[in-house]
């Protein structure tokens, strides 16, 4: 019997963008099953490939701004426009992403959001009314402090001294915001909720994916802390306890704090402009995925997020990734999941990872029955 398939894969990170690994999962579950008819929706929860994704559901056009990454590295930045409602699309890995720096070279104590600035001014120059901003996949944990200076904002230490560090924040005594006329309404698309504090916190859950070490932990801490109660005296706000503050090493914080924007999980944004709910509802089986399937998945991951909607409407959903960890919880949130792993090696799950996905795709959908 042919089935309604709805392919929705998140990325692959560092091996496939969400584009590539619907089409590779397509191509295999062809192979094996003609008959389907298939419904191809790369899906993003504000990481990388962001602007890629929202730019083509709004049909958006390509943007270049001159700007620095996170090691201030001078790059050209792509960002998006679409004119009709003059919005901006802004995906942060595209400027400060963990992906743009050679592995290991620079340690995020080093690194900061300032290059992020210049893409938005080239937004407000072009008229912008808002500006929706993907914050992750990003390399800097400075709670976006680097965007603030490159705003206008000034961070003064106790001797009076401007701090131009996030690691000096915990000197910072004054914060002077600049004298700022229109702005454009900021949307911010976060693919994880976790406060920009404690052990739940933007340090110590995903620092050690950008090189900091527990003995690092203290001093960021501190810092962020520092910034957030400076901050929170200043505009008279703890934007440290919100949800998704903690997102992109705080830049969730920062971009509540310094732009007023306004944080929402990065795959309801999606889901909203996709008409997601819709497409479910005519489908039988839904087929995601994304580079590893562990437990940050159920803390607001795409993934995630879209094996709870198929659960809630009792839609069957399969989970693909490169690596699958820990596989007795992920088996709790999707009906079924696969790993490139358990048909290629690590390295050449990586090296191929869409030939291997293919590949996968095609064996599972040899055996798929509907229940």
């Amino acid at each position: 019997m042919p089935l309604r398939v709805l392919i929705a894969p998140d990325k692959f990170k560092g091996t496939l963008s969400a584009r590539e690994a619907a089409a590779a999962i397509a191509r295999g579950w062809r192979r094996s099953r003609p008959h389907d008819k298939l419904d191809l929706l790369p899906i993003s929860d504000g990481g990388d490939g962001f602007g890629e994704v929202m730019s083509e559901l709004l049909a958006a056009k390509v943007q270049r701004a001159k700007t620095v990454d996170a090691a201030h590295r001078p790059i050209t930045a792509t960002w998006w426009w679409e004119a009709k409602t003059r919005t901006a699309i802004v995906e942060s890995a595209n400027v400060i992403g963990l992906a743009m720096l050679p592995a290991g070279k620079f340690h995020p104590f080093t690194l900061d959001t300032f290059g992020l600035g210049a893409v938005f001014r080239a937004a407000h120059r072009r008229g912008a009314k808002q500006i929706i901003v993907g914050i992750g996949g990003s390399a800097t944990n400075d709670g976006g402090f680097g965007l603030a200076r490159a705003l206008g904002w000034k961070f003064l230490g106790r001797a009076g001294k401007e701090i131009r560090r996030w690691t000096e924040l915990n000197e910072l005594a004054e914060v002077r915001p600049p004298v700022r006329g229109s702005q454009p309404r900021f949307v911010v698309a976060v693919d994880v909720q976790n406060r920009l504090l404690g052990m739940r916190g933007a340090t110590r859950v995903y620092g050690p994916q950008k090189g900091l070490r527990p003995a690092d932990f203290s001093r960021a801490e501190c810092c962020l802390r520092r910034l957030a109660t400076v901050i929170g005296i200043e505009i008279g706000h703890d934007f440290a306890t919100e949800r998704g503050a903690g997102a992109a090493g705080g830049l969730g914080f920062g971009l509540r704090a310094f732009v007023g924007a306004r944080l929402q999980p990065g795959f309801a944004l999606f889901a909203k402009r996709a008409k997601f709910l819709q497409r479910l509802r005519v489908t039988d089986l839904v087929i995601t995925g994304e580079g590893a399937i562990d437990r940050s998945s159920a803390m607001g991951k795409g993934a995630g997020q879209l094996a709870l909607e198929c659960r809630a409407l009792k839609i069957p959903c399969l989970g693909f990734a490169g690596r699958v960890i820990p596989a007795r919880q992920a088996r709790q949130l999707f009906t079924e999941v696969h790993a490139l792993v358990e048909i290629a090696t690590e390295r050449q799950a990586k090296t191929r990872a869409g030939f291997w996905l293919e590949r996968l795709a095609a064996r599972v959908a040899g055996r798929w029955r509907v229940s």
